[in-house]
């Protein structure tokens, strides 16, 4: 070994496995050691299991090609060989906070793409430049589990990461009322063009939980942690449609906020270009040089030209102009599978490992 992390993909032969398998190629302070899915892959090699469902661009990483699958519900076989894991697996909401809490109580973290443990009280819901502070309920989440070292970390919905920046980034002048319109790539479904031919040339508006969602989970991630709770921020008051367009990857999101202090534009786009998080004070290895960019055009942020921005871990903001109803409008855009999913958790887990949450399991 190289001295970097063991890490197991619970999940890893769907589409956001396959991304954290894509992301971890390489990485610094990570080796996937380990893939985990459900009983009928289990025992075939990774390359085998996955056969011609492989979804990404690049190719399929060689160390991965020959690692036999396990059984993702043999929990202590999995959690033997690694330090911690990344859980993407495709089960009902109460199987997978069993099968999460399973893994944690064998000592060994968890940091999942998954929405079940979003409102556990004592799991933290992390956008890791927002609220790291969030961290330390972790303390509290290991009495319950009775763990030394065990932990569950999640990262919140994708579609929220195109306009939740923006908004902390606004803190101080007071947001106090946004309504925000997402418009979420297919891949967010784990789908393809190919997988579903229904989506070529159309629009469906509705996506199944995304308005609950995208309008609570920014109030939980811009909370305050207090007495051992995270105490939910009482604004800003957000109302959310969300609609399913004709693209592969990148949610954009067209939003309209009333400050109770009154910035100009030029305050605006400063505060979102000189926004820096902890990920960034850390030069974590996934972490964006520039968080959020401003986009002066008239046309811009466009998926096609911007949705790899800092390789898919930065959010880009555009046609800032005032409203007529509202103080002010935006367009932002961010990648739905790597800020909004993959990316963003194993950017969590940097964190997590910088902080002493995430280390070597004892030999």
């Amino acid at each position: 070994m190289s001295g970097k992390l063991k890490v197991g993909i619970l999940g890893g032969t769907g589409m956001v496995g396959q991304r954290f398998i894509s992301l971890l190629e390489n990485h610094p302070w990570f080796e996937v050691t380990a893939i985990a899915a459900s009983q009928r892959s289990a025992g075939k090699t990774y390359e085998e299991a996955v056969g011609g469902r492989w979804k990404m661009t690049a190719p399929m990483p060689e160390a991965v090609k020959k690692l036999e699958v396990l059984n993702v519900n043999e929990v202590e076989k999995v959690a033997a060989g690694v330090d911690f894991v990344f859980s993407a697996v495709d089960m009902s909401k109460e199987e997978i906070k069993a099968i999460e809490e399973a893994y944690a109580k064998t000592e060994t973290p968890v940091v999942s793409n998954n929405s079940a443990h979003r409102w556990t009280p004592d799991v933290p819901m992390i956008i890791p430049e927002i609220n790291p502070g969030h961290m330390e309920i972790i303390e509290e989440q290991k009495k319950r589990l009775g763990t030394r070292h065990g932990f569950i970390a999640v990262k919140p919905n994708c579609s929220i990461q195109s306009y939740t920046p923006a908004l902390k980034a606004w803190e101080e002048f007071e947001p106090f009322e946004v309504v925000a319109t997402t418009y979420q790539a297919i891949s967010g479904a784990g789908k393809t063009f190919q997988d579903w031919p229904e989506m070529v040339e159309n629009v469906i508006p509705y996506i199944g939980g995304e308005e609950e969602k995208s309008e609570r989970e920014p109030l939980r991630v811009l909370g305050t942690l207090k007495d051992g709770e995270i105490r939910l921020a009482q604004e800003p008051a957000i109302t959310c449609q969300c609609i399913r367009v004709p693209v592969l990857n990148g949610h954009t999101a067209a939003v309209f906020v009333k400050f109770r202090k009154k910035p100009s534009k030029e305050q605006l786009i400063e505060k979102l270009e000189s926004y820096r998080g902890l990920p960034q004070e850390l030069n974590l290895p996934s972490a964006p040089k520039q968080f959020i960019r401003y986009m002066e055009e008239e046309n811009r942020p466009q998926v096609k030209l911007d949705v790899d921005y800092e390789r898919g871990m930065g959010v880009s903001v555009g046609r800032l102009r005032e409203d007529t109803i509202y103080d002010w409008k935006f367009v932002g855009l961010s990648h739905n599978t790597v800020r909004g999913a993959a990316g963003g958790a194993v950017l969590c887990a940097e964190l997590l490992k910088a902080e002493g949450y995430i280390f070597a399991k004892a030999e």
